[in-house]
């Protein structure tokens, strides 16, 4: 089995604990760090993620395996300097990734999902992308390829070095004393997570805060400024998959309504948020002017679609671990139905959140799916470890699509009166 999925197998019930526990300790404190609605959300998006990245559905642009077979000049000896130096080369080739994701706008797509969070809590931690499918980071990786650290310790190092960013993502740790000075903390972070003017485009560290010190990017956390979190063109709805293509959607309408070839391809490259005048002046999107006084997106959902909301997240990780765990006897297409079945699922009840009519159009496409794969159920169905057949599943997406229909049309109704009130 893949090292990563062995790896999630066996972090994410740890995450999950650290969020219950965080959620207690905020309850006990009497501070408000988390939203029904948010934390869903945040949790779907990381079930996108895992499942992307377990299914390596996406295309490597250039290899780090390449790169050691061809440009090796050295073998770095011993194992623990090759460990160490890795470890160094992945935080500081993550600084310079990290900045570039926020700095160019077409990269700002591949990362704006983990700011979308008008919170900033332990499960924020786990909106991780699924719109960076071109993976070309390994050239940042050249030195140590020079020196021969073989692609396997990477394999190990990068998902220890991903899982170490999760525990400063957290409002209850105050200031930590020296350790501000080298390691990247919850203070640095909430620094990089706000979007007062003050804090926008710091401390883009992960582990070593030195590299945010040594290229002038470092924020000091302000008592008399407290952070306010979110991103500059506010989200608005719970959907990560949405979240994850809304700035290259908004990019791509923007180069269409260019009126002058340059700015076409200019946009591309430009300072993330950046557009032509031509566009800007014409198509007004919203912006957060004014972070201390703007209105949080909150949809007031009743607790029964809440309760309901989570019944199908915990369905998502169901499938998560399901498409994982026999993902290395699953044919491909196969596999990618069933990720697109995890998709549609995971749309349909953040888009119920949303009170959003596409929640119907999700539910009705994802049982054609899961039926038209019953159709093919007698060579399929002996392939999953688990011995969970498809029967379930469409029979669990039937109770889905029916009981999702009923709160659309209680909402509808609900609103309806409203308007004759």
């Amino acid at each position: 089995m893949d090292i990563y999925i062995i790896a999630i197998s066996f972090i994410i019930p740890f995450f999950i604990l650290l969020i219950i526990i965080e959620e207690y300790i905020a309850y006990r404190k009497n501070i408000k760090i988390n939203r029904a609605a948010d934390i869903i959300s945040s949790l779907s998006s990381g079930i996108t993620n895992v499942t992307r990245d377990g299914a390596k559905l996406g295309f490597i642009l250039i290899s780090y395996s390449w790169l050691v077979e061809h440009i090796t000049i050295y073998k770095l000896e011993p194992l623990w300097l090759a460990i160490t130096i890795a470890f160094i080369i992945e935080d500081f080739a993550g600084y310079w990734f990290h900045r570039m994701n926020h700095r160019i706008n077409f990269f700002w797509n591949r990362h704006v999902i983990h700011h979308s969070s008008e919170e900033f809590n332990l499960a924020c931690a786990l909106r991780q992308s699924i719109s960076d499918n071109i993976k070309f980071h390994a050239i940042l990786f050249i030195p140590a390829a020079l020196l021969g650290i073989p692609a396997t310790l990477f394999a190990i190092i990068s998902p220890i070095h991903l899982f170490m960013q999760f525990w400063y993502h957290t409002q209850l740790i105050d200031k930590m004393g020296f350790l501000e000075k080298i390691l990247v903390t919850p203070s640095h972070h909430r620094v990089h997570h706000a979007i007062n003017e003050e804090y926008l485009d710091k401390n883009y560290s992960q582990i070593f805060i030195v590299w945010d010190k040594l290229f002038g990017t470092f924020q000091e956390e302000n008592k008399l400024n407290p952070p306010i979190y979110g991103i500059i063109r506010p989200a608005n709805t719970w959907n990560p998959i949405v979240i994850n293509f809304k700035h290259l959607l908004q990019i791509l309408k923007d180069a269409y309504r260019a009126e002058n070839f340059k700015d076409k391809v200019k946009i591309w490259f430009m300072p993330t948020g950046w557009r032509p005048d031509s566009v800007k002046n014409k198509f007004k999107i919203e912006y957060i002017d004014d972070p201390h006084h703007f209105k949080k997106y909150d949809t007031k959902n009743s607790v029964q679609i809440l309760i309901w909301s989570w019944i199908q997240l915990f369905f998502a990780g169901f499938m998560m671990f399901l498409i994982l765990l026999n993902i290395s006897i699953l044919p491909q297409i196969l596999t990618i139905f069933l990720c697109l079945f995890l998709f549609l699922h995971i749309s349909s009840y953040t888009f119920l959140l949303d009170e959003n009519k596409w929640a119907l159009i999700m539910e009705f496409s994802k049982f054609l799916i899961i039926t038209l794969l019953l159709l093919d159920q007698n060579k399929i169905m002996n392939l999953f470890i688990l011995k969970i057949n498809l029967s379930t599943i469409w029979f669990y997406s039937l109770i889905s699509l029916i009981v999702t229909c009923y709160f659309w049309i209680k909402e509808t109704n609900r609103k309806n009166k409203l308007k004759f009130v």
